[in-house]
């Protein structure tokens, strides 16, 4: 695959004002993937919608007070009470609504770290940005290589499935509505309308304030006239949901059946705290009955372990299924404050529904921390648990790789560099199926602890090699 020029590179994204304001590290070539890693991540992909197909049933049948189990008892109400704390009780009911039953995310984009032991899923986003950004990096890298995604998949997957909400309509009208606390991706949403509608597709990004209500339905103005929105792809997160203007008129468009939203507004569905769920020492059986055996294994390697931070109290003698602190057993949350620096090999991090819960700005890496740094966390994740619980999740390194990158200083030479990886997969979902689409590949320096995108990593779509 011939290299891509730094020029070509900085005058192609100079183009775009997609990246205004956007700066990061700039390498001649995609990252590398093996037919062996692709394959594996197409079964990732269909491991997470069994894992969303499998949690949708544990949090309703929870809700219910249903058993969990076929051949012997299993009751666990604490499943909803911890997936519901903190929201209001109208988007409760809405996630529980039946006409939400079996409604899932259309993008699933799980934060893969590349380890020593193998890929690391950390967590799994079904409101991701960096649709756009790796579509446009698809495009650019696209030239003599098999780019993973190659052919606008990115583009024609995240399309398909929002058409096929709205069935009835051979080109149906989508809002792709981005809010202002999400502001920072909406050029990137705008430019996959505007590539959509280049194909002759009625898609448009909007602001929440765009929207309006006729009788049922949920229009926005073009030209004057009203037209009206078939499907709704929302782009904010739930917390977000109390500064989104129109949502009143949003929720009662789609009671009325006039609009499909997506991803669907259920928040059980955007905690963190599922893959702790995943992990917890009662739910094993309905796991090992939810899930194929492929995927469960397959989950079983990638899910750190991962523990959620309920400072309820214990009875006398009892102990937190958790890490140990001073060599010791935990009696309460409070005692993990006392870890030592190598059992702080440990993560701290918001579960959702919270304004720091994307983004990294909650993360609390204590074997990276001060003590009072991690003191702090676990004070807080204990304070806030009332409304916003948090996860203790098991840390794992990424390890060291290569890459060639441009050097700032010396732009007309790339040199090899070390770094660590985290991989982000994007699956589109629709009619039970899921598809692996493109990734986006973040090489961060090698001091970086926890990687996301930043002005010293390089963003870079994927290739195939060695097919």
């Amino acid at each position: 695959m011939p290299d891509l020029s730094y020029e070509q590179i900085r005058a192609t994204l100079a183009a775009q004002p997609l990246f205004e304001d956007k700066t990061w590290q700039l390498a001649p070539e995609a990252w590398p993937l093996t037919p062996a890693e692709v394959t594996q991540l197409e079964a990732i992909g269909a491991a997470c919608l069994e894992f969303h197909q499998a949690l949708e049933s544990l949090y309703l049948r929870s809700a219910a007070g249903k058993n969990l189990l076929r051949n012997k008892p299993l009751l666990a109400p604490w499943v909803a009470d911890y997936l519901d704390r903190g929201k209001p009780p109208e988007l409760i009911a809405h996630a529980r609504d039946p006409k939400n039953r079996g409604v899932f995310p259309t993008v699933l984009r799980p934060d893969l770290l590349l380890t020593d032991e193998g890929f690391a899923l950390t967590e799994l986003d079904s409101v991701p940005g960096g649709i756009g950004l790796t579509a446009f990096l698809n495009r650019m890298y696209a030239e003599g290589g098999a780019v993973l995604g190659a052919d606008d998949a990115m583009i024609r997957g995240f399309y398909a499935p929002l058409a096929a909400l709205a069935p009835k309509h051979q080109n149906p009208l989508v809002a792709l509505v981005v809010s202002d606390e999400a502001a920072t991706y909406r050029p990137e949403m705008q430019w996959l309308a505007h590539q959509l509608q280049l194909q002759g597709k009625r898609v448009f990004c909007l602001r929440p304030e765009d929207i309006f209500p006729l009788g049922s339905t949920l229009c926005f103005d073009v030209d004057g006239n009203p037209e009206k929105i078939d499907v709704l792809y929302r782009f904010f997160e739930l917390f977000d949901l109390a500064n989104v203007r129109t949502a009143k008129f949003i929720f009662e468009s789609w009671a009325a059946g006039e609009v499909a939203i997506a991803p669907p507004m259920r928040p059980f569905q955007e905690e963190k705290l599922a893959l702790a769920l995943f992990h917890h020492h009662r739910l094993q059986d309905y796991w090992a009955e939810a899930l194929s055996g492929k995927a469960l294994k397959l989950l079983r390697d990638l899910i750190p372990p991962s523990w959620i931070m309920d400072p309820a109290p214990l009875p006398p003698g009892a102990v937190l299924d958790a890490p140990r602190a001073g060599g010791r057993a935990l009696g309460d949350w409070r005692d993990l404050a006392g870890a030592s620096q190598k059992e702080r090999d440990l993560i701290i991090k918001i579960s959702g529904y919270h304004e720091t819960a994307w983004g990294a700005r909650s993360v609390v890496l204590g074997s990276d921390s001060s003590r009072e740094e991690w003191q702090e966390g676990v004070q807080r994740a204990i304070e806030l648990a009332p409304t916003n619980l948090h996860v203790l999740q098991t840390y794992r390194k990424p390890r060291r790789v290569r890459h060639r990158l441009y050097d700032r200083n010396a732009p007309h030479e790339a040199r090899e560099v070390d770094g660590r990886l985290r991989l982000c997969p994007y699956y589109f979902v629709s009619a039970g199926q899921v598809k692996l689409s493109g990734g986006l590949a973040t090489f961060c320096p090698p001091d970086k602890k926890i990687i996301h995108g930043m002005q010293d990593a390089a963003m870079l779509p994927c290739r195939i090699v060695g097919a």
